[in-house]
């Protein structure tokens, strides 16, 4: 706090663009640990900071990406930043990183990105960006490193119409299936949150999950999950029981 209120945050953030990597990289790892104290997060927002951060997101080396992602992940835990920080261009650069970038950034940019796309708006920005196929992608990995934060991107874009549409048209589902059947209870309760959102108006989605294989787990989760798990089970259970309903009519 003394350091921000000696007036450090500016100066910081003109070496933002410094062509020195060392002192750009010094730079974004300040101000990274100065938005740790919330009045901080204010002051950096206030003092122009994005574009510098983005400015480092896109161009720096490996550690300096990492660390301005984190940032942006910092900055974004206060809700009107994150409409600033998705406007400024970050959501393209922050989807790079989680595609191509080392392990620590992948977790790094996934954290920024989840918290970014609370934002309605951020999370057509991300679909556009083309963060669809590698969230299936990392589903299907043989190591599942990234399969949580990857699973908890999806249960938010999939709640924005083009994140339905571009997920709902991957072929995911038999994956996401497997994973309320075997996967971790917060995999359980993501995959859960994902096909209530794809199975609602989808018949052939529905058709998919409409059977004994999905329903048993999806019954043990509606009485055994967290509360969030407990109610996204019941909604889909809902909906794969209307849809029977639906099919038993029609084919009489």
């Amino acid at each position: 706090m003394l350091i921000a209120e000696a007036g450090a945050i500016p100066r910081l953030v003109d070496l933002l663009k410094t062509p020195d990597a060392g002192t750009q990289k010094h730079a974004v790892t300040a101000l990274l640990n100065l938005s740790i104290y919330a009045d901080n997060k204010e002051r950096i927002m206030a003092s122009g900071a994005v574009p510098g951060i983005l400015h480092v997101l896109e161009h720096g080396t490996m550690e300096a990406r990492e660390n301005a992602a984190a940032t942006f992940f910092s900055l974004s835990g206060v809700d009107e930043n994150r409409v600033a920080i998705g406007a400024s261009g970050a959501i393209q650069a922050l989807v790079t990183l989680f595609c191509e970038g080392s392990q620590r950034g992948k977790l790094d940019a996934a954290k920024a990105l989840f918290n970014l796309c609370l934002s309605q708006g951020n999370k057509g920005r991300a679909i556009r960006a083309g963060i669809g196929p590698k969230l299936i992608e990392m589903q299907i990995e043989p190591d599942g490193a990234m399969r949580d934060e990857a699973l908890a991107i999806m249960a938010v874009v999939a709640s924005h119409p083009d994140g339905k549409a571009a997920i709902g048209s991957l072929n995911v589902v038999s994956t996401l299936v497997e994973l309320i059947s075997d996967g971790s209870p917060r995999n359980k309760e993501n995959a859960t949150s994902v096909l209530v959102l794809l199975c609602h108006g989808d018949p052939l989605h529905l058709s998919i999950v409409s059977s004994p294989r999905v329903i048993i787990p999806l019954l043990d989760l509606a009485e055994n999950g967290s509360e969030r798990a407990r109610r996204k089970a019941g909604q889909l259970l809902e909906l794969i029981g209307n849809h029977c309903e639906h099919t038993m009519k029609t084919s009489n």
